[in-house]
């Protein structure tokens, strides 16, 4: 059986998710592709978007917000992505055993509720007009006195299809996230909720090659070796015996595959779909990236692996790209990270007259 080590493992991740050369689709194209971004920092999907399409401006992806062709709710992990409408409506019913944890955490504020009751009151008060998770435990907490508003709002994230719907999620646009349920905002309905395979086969054509803890990890669901195993997939080892599934034929470049550098979105997916992240992130680095709170900084590739972090910061009329390597970088890699910091500087504050770029010593 083939054995893939990490650098193999890192050019096909890189390969899949565009990151070895510019993708020539769509935003639509690529959000599809990615089965969704990561999108709990409301600006990271447009980040995310730059550092894999040329020419991408942020108002192509305001246009599929606004236009509802893409949406922002919980899914993989329980976390907020945004998704394709499709997609959203596809799989939101198979996510529903993860997104469930918000109830079992409050178990102890809930106990003895009626949660059906609870969510569908909820599912009066949003499709009546987009409420935020604060005025919902509020008008939820006068018909169900005694109860904690929190813990009554995260019933209906955990029970309902919740989508923020614009400004929300619109490029450098502030503000609480505002939720209707998906099929208000869709004009359709949920669908039941499918088997896993085609879930499965789509991570792979994004993220293999990949074990089953791999998927797991990415999706947050669980129990998914029996779904992986019947589809009959090529099989490989990684470097560790573990073995890794994959599409027949989905593009693993060799390992010596030349890669730029590249500046990736806080909280890009390519850092977190994996169990073991070795194939992009070291483990030496891991902390300097994954903060408290469940931060994920915006990290910089050097040969495929994350060698450092980067920030924006806006001060009057001056925009100050910040690269901070994790160990000292060689003169040509220094002068590739800052033309890639100079790259981002126009497409994130265009309206600033003063760039520049910075780096820690």
């Amino acid at each position: 059986m083939t054995v893939l080590g990490p650098r193999a493992l890192n050019r096909a991740l890189l390969a899949r998710q565009y990151l070895l050369a510019p993708a020539a689709l769509t935003p639509a194209q690529l959000v599809d592709h990615l089965v969704g971004l990561q999108a709990q920092a409301a600006e990271a999907p447009y980040y995310a978007l730059w550092s894999r399409l040329p020419d991408f401006a942020p108002e192509q992806l305001d246009a599929l917000l606004v236009d509802r062709s893409a949406v922002r709710l919980g899914l993989q992990r329980g976390t907020i992505h945004l998704v394709s409408a499709a997609d959203c409506l596809r799989w939101r019913t198979l996510f529903q055993p993860v997104l469930e944890q918000g109830v079992r955490n409050r178990a102890a504020l809930l106990a003895g509720l009626d949660l059906d009751a609870v969510v569908a009151r909820g599912r009066a008060l949003v499709e009546a007009e987009p409420r935020t998770f604060q005025e919902l435990g509020t008008l939820l907490a006068a018909d169900f006195p005694d109860r904690d508003p929190a813990a009554l709002a995260q019933v209906l994230r955990a029970r309902l299809a919740l989508v923020q719907v614009p400004p929300r999620g619109l490029w450098r646009t502030g503000g609480a996230a505002a939720h209707t349920t998906a099929e208000q905002w869709l004009g359709a309905p949920l669908g039941a909720a499918p088997e896993p395979d085609e879930l499965i086969l789509r991570y792979l054509r994004a993220f293999g090659p990949a074990s089953v803890a791999d998927v797991q990890k990415w999706s947050g669901l669980t129990r998914l070796g029996p779904a992986v195993k019947r589809l009959d997939l090529p099989e490989f080892r990684d470097d560790r015996g573990r073995t890794l599934y994959d599409l027949p034929d989905a593009p693993r470049p060799h390992e010596a595959t030349p890669v730029p550098v590249r500046l990736l979105a806080p909280f890009d997916n390519a850092l977190l779909s994996h169990a073991d992240r070795a194939r992009i992130l070291p483990d030496a680095y891991r902390r300097a990236v994954m903060g408290p709170n469940g931060i994920v900084r915006g990290t910089i590739l050097v040969d495929g692996f994350v060698a450092g972090r980067w920030r924006l910061a806006r001060a009057r009329d001056r925009a100050t790209v910040h690269l901070e390597p994790f160990a000292p970088w060689e003169r040509s890699t220094r002068s590739a990270a800052e033309a890639a910091a100079e790259r981002v500087l126009p497409f994130a504050a265009p309206e600033l007259t003063v760039h520049e770029v910075v780096v820690a010593d």
